[in-house]
């Protein structure tokens, strides 16, 4: 029990960690904005499962990958095309020319539903493909680089082609993908409709369990022996390579995991937001989405969702009040973070608000003065020439 314990929660500090979290995006915040704020929220959240995935392959296994974006647009397309086909009925698209296919492809001169559509029409298949298909690319693309040890800026640099390579592709597949205009007017689920208020506070809380699940994977993975090999990979990868590991292929696994939670929240923006679109796919999304997680703090899941909604805070906030200086606003607050706080919010927390939070618990205080007394003890054992306590043992 107590394994469990440690494993998936990180003890008596990362339970707390997860219950203030677990407290603020599911009492907090439903209590404090309306409706349409609250998708906001949700929306926001969505990008959180990208920054998850990011601080496991990038904080923790040295994997910066610039084309996140692709898995997260991947996981959101097929969840979309469930929704579309389920919309273009034969009665709601009797209008057309060819009634029972999207508004898209008809548009398009097609006749018939292609065949990548066809396994979309069953919601169970459809949510095993939102999961399936990125992972699969990922596999693709991590055997590929990692095995050849492709990394570092490489690695980077090719993810961000990948990324622009299907972003130009979505777009000229008019017919097949709804071009440049993506997928929109997506109304139900199964006979349920996603446009009302309660439909998008039920998903709200859907996509709060489902980030809040995934952070307990990535904390499962990271204290486990996978997560000290990862560590010890992006310190030392050539040291764990001749130790006799497998280093490409615990690479490959942990790019898998991080494009599996991007698809989760791909899927989750489109229900929550009603379409998707090649915009969410290419490299700019991806680079917004290093940003969550360098401001929240790469070596951190939950500073990652801190981060997410902070950026996004901050552009809807100054979009909002200062519709022709926001973009100068957020570059500041980048910038401002990587030079003052390059560890983000959650490295900020360990340096001060560890310390502040426990001097303010009565434990904490005596703890706190505990420690004072013993540095001081350990000083006054210094020889007066300088020499190291341990040497002179």
């Amino acid at each position: 029990m107590n394994t469990y314990y440690e494993k998936l929660l990180g003890g008596r500090q990362g339970a707390i960690g997860l219950l203030v979290l677990g407290a603020l995006l599911i009492v907090v915040f439903p209590l404090l904005f309306d409706s349409f704020r609250l998708n906001l929220v949700g929306k926001y959240l969505s990008y959180a499962f990208v920054a998850v995935g990011l601080v496991l392959c990038w904080g923790y296994g040295g994997i910066l990958s610039l084309g996140q974006g692709v898995f997260f647009g991947v996981g959101g397309y097929c969840m979309a095309m469930f929704l579309k086909l389920e919309a273009s009925d034969p009665i709601s698209t009797r209008i057309q020319s060819t009634p029972g296919i999207p508004d898209f492809m008809d548009w398009n001169q097609i006749t018939s539903l292609p065949a990548m559509w066809q396994p979309f029409h069953s919601l169970p298949l459809t949510l095993l493909l939102v999961i399936a298909v990125p992972t699969l690319l990922a596999f693709v693309i991590g055997v590929a680089m990692f095995k050849r040890r492709v990394g570092d800026v490489y690695f980077s640099i090719v993810t961000q082609a990948i990324a622009a390579i299907l972003s130009i592709l979505i777009i000229g597949q008019q017919g097949l993908t709804g071009g440049v205009n993506g997928i929109t007017d997506l109304k139900t689920m199964l006979g349920w409709d996603i446009r009302t208020d309660s439909a998008k506070l039920i998903l709200y809380f859907v996509n709060v369990g489902l980030l809040l699940v995934c952070i307990l994977i990535g904390r499962y993975i990271l204290t486990s022996k996978l997560g000290r090999l990862l560590m010890a990979m992006r310190d030392k990868e050539e040291r764990v390579r001749f130790s006799g590991y497998d280093v490409a292929s615990f690479k490959v696994f942990v790019f898998c995991v991080a494009a599996a939670f991007s698809a989760i929240g791909g899927a989750m923006f489109t229900l929550q937001v009603g379409f998707m679109s090649p915009s969410f796919v290419g490299i700019v999304p991806s680079i917004e989405m290093v940003i969550y997680a360098a401001v929240g703090g790469r070596m951190s899941l939950l500073g990652a969702v801190y981060g997410t909604l902070l950026v996004n805070f901050g552009k809807t906030y100054f979009s909002e009040t200062f519709p022709e200086l926001w973009l100068f606003l957020m570059g500041g607050l980048f910038i401002a973070v990587v030079m003052y706080f390059p560890n983000g919010i959650a490295g900020l927390y360990e340096s001060h608000g560890r310390k502040y939070l426990a001097r303010l618990l009565p434990s904490g205080r005596a703890k706190a003065k505990a420690t004072e007394k013993n540095d001081t003890s350990r000083q006054s054992a210094v020889p007066a020439e300088g020499v190291y306590l341990e040497t002179a043992k």
